[in-house]
């Protein structure tokens, strides 16, 4: 079974791409998938993240809310880890539907909490959502990496993942506005969150709307293959295999130093800002990490400049940042838990720059980091099927950083320091290991690599597939060949 499935993709992925660039539907392309992608996420993981970038969900303190996330992320690791399975069964389109579901039961936890007091329901909607959104991470996150042509893969995705920020953008433009007045620290207006429960209510009705992989229309003339073939328990066997893989394992820290910013950012808006100045700090944060993703995006499809140093430039550059984001970040907050201040935008520059300044750049450098994990990902991948199955491990992995690092900032002490000593640590422990897998991108190391790593039980990797350094390299010197 193992080879049959091996032999389909081979020789889809051998097949030869000539440079032409051929006429698509509108309603069949790439980037119309990718605007329905985004429409989706902006439904739910967009609005989820609005509530979040309010700081603890909007919520008077973030310990309740810190760890109903922990609660999410815990339960979709398990859920991320049979979605290739589910993908057997259903396909990818449905994993998406269904994967939308559980979204507005934890926004309407949210609003009873903040309006009642309940505290059950908040749980209660945690749960849901983290069954759901393991299988919406993965669906979506396949698809990102599967629809897009080799050269619109970086505009893909920074234009996919805008959508996600635009609820951070929306929520936050919305709560300005009803809280303009609140100089003080405390909760945000419970009205907000109907807006946020309708919007997410509508989620399953926007994934209706995506293609189907074979429906799906490319500029190169490719046909997309996003499906699985094999026995669901193969499938679970394969993706165990595969996160057991070297390649896989020396991520594992890099993807962890990404996303465990996310809990430590938003704790910190919740901790030292008023309402106001955190609803500002939302709508702002989410423009500018908006215009850094994209940016980032497109200079990662620029094919004049070689894959190797696309992907070197970019990693050093982040890295940097993050470097000096840290040692800011350790500055101010060992000075704020002796201080306990809370800063609102009045105070104009009695403090108020420095720390609004710096959130504003850790959400540029979470947006910028994710995107890029997408791209390494993207040049992991060697079939179709292992597309599904480290969509789900990456977004497996994310879960289980995630659920840490909110469980652990729903401890006083976590969440007003703890949280930035452990980030700016395991930034420097991720460095070594994610270099000795960037450094291979665009190499004949990597190639080398390829064609003497062998499949899930054995059968032999495809030298290029869609999406793989090898193939780019094909496009562009098929195109360079075309033209002359």
């Amino acid at each position: 079974m193992a080879d049959k499935q091996e032999v389909i993709v081979e020789d889809s992925a051998s097949s030869k791409y000539d440079g032409k660039r051929y006429p698509v539907k509108w309603y069949r392309s790439t980037f119309y998938n990718a605007f329905i992608l985004g429409l989706a996420n902006f439904s739910a993981p967009g609005i989820w993240g609005a509530m979040n970038s309010l700081g603890a969900g909007g919520q008077a303190s973030p310990h309740l809310v810190n760890a109903a996330n922990a609660l999410t992320f815990c339960l979709m690791v398990v859920s991320c880890y049979f979605s290739s399975a589910l993908v057997r069964l259903i396909g990818i389109k449905w994993a998406l539907i269904i994967g939308t579901i559980g979204y507005a039961p934890y926004a309407a936890g949210l609003y009873t909490n903040n309006r009642f007091g309940n505290e059950w329901l908040v749980l209660l909607g945690a749960a849901l959502c983290g069954i759901s959104a393991g299988i919406f991470w993965m669906a979506e996150a396949a698809i990102a990496l599967a629809y897009p042509e080799p050269y619109n893969q970086g505009k893909f995705l920074g234009f996919w993942l805008s959508f996600r920020l635009a609820g951070q953008i929306l929520g936050g433009a919305i709560n300005v506005g009803i809280n303009a007045n609140n100089s003080k620290a405390g909760k945000v207006s419970y009205n907000v969150y109907l807006v946020f429960i309708a919007l997410q209510a509508i989620g399953p009705f926007v994934a209706l709307l995506i293609n189907k992989p074979e429906q799906v229309q490319r500029t190169d003339g490719r046909k997309v293959e996003l499906q699985i073939i094999e026995h669901p328990w193969f499938e679970i066997k394969a993706t165990t295999k595969l996160f057991f893989s070297k390649r896989f394992l020396l991520i594992v820290p890099f993807i962890g130093q990404a996303v465990y910013t996310e809990a430590v950012m938003f704790t910190f808006s919740a901790l030292w800002f008023s309402v106001r100045a955190r609803s500002l700090g939302s709508f702002v944060s989410g423009i500018v990490a908006v215009i850094a993703g994209n940016l980032l995006g497109y200079f990662l499809d620029r094919k004049r400049i070689a894959l190797r140093n696309r992907a070197r430039w970019s990693f050093w550059a982040l890295s940097t940042l993050q470097l000096a984001l840290w040692i800011w970040s350790t500055v101010l907050v060992t000075r704020f838990r002796k201080t306990r201040p809370t800063y609102d935008w009045a105070d104009g520059t009695n403090g108020f720059a420095s720390p609004f300044t710096l959130f504003l750049f850790l959400v540029l450098g979470f947006q910028s980091n994710y995107l890029y994990l997408y791209f390494v990902i993207g040049q992991l991948t060697t079939t179709p099927q292992e597309t599904i199955r480290l969509a789900a491990l990456l977004r497996g992995t994310e879960s289980a950083w995630q659920a840490l690092s909110y469980g652990l900032n729903s401890i006083a002490v976590f969440g007003e320091v703890g949280g930035v000593y452990l980030n700016f640590s395991l930034w420097a422990l991720a460095l070594v290991p994610a270099w000795l897998v960037i450094g291979k991108f665009g190499t004949n190391a990597q190639d080398n690599e390829r064609r003497a790593s062998t499949g899930v039980f054995g059968a032999p990797v495809p030298p290029a597939a869609p999406g793989s350094a090898s193939y780019e390299e094909e496009v562009d010197l098929e195109a360079k060949t075309q033209r002359l």
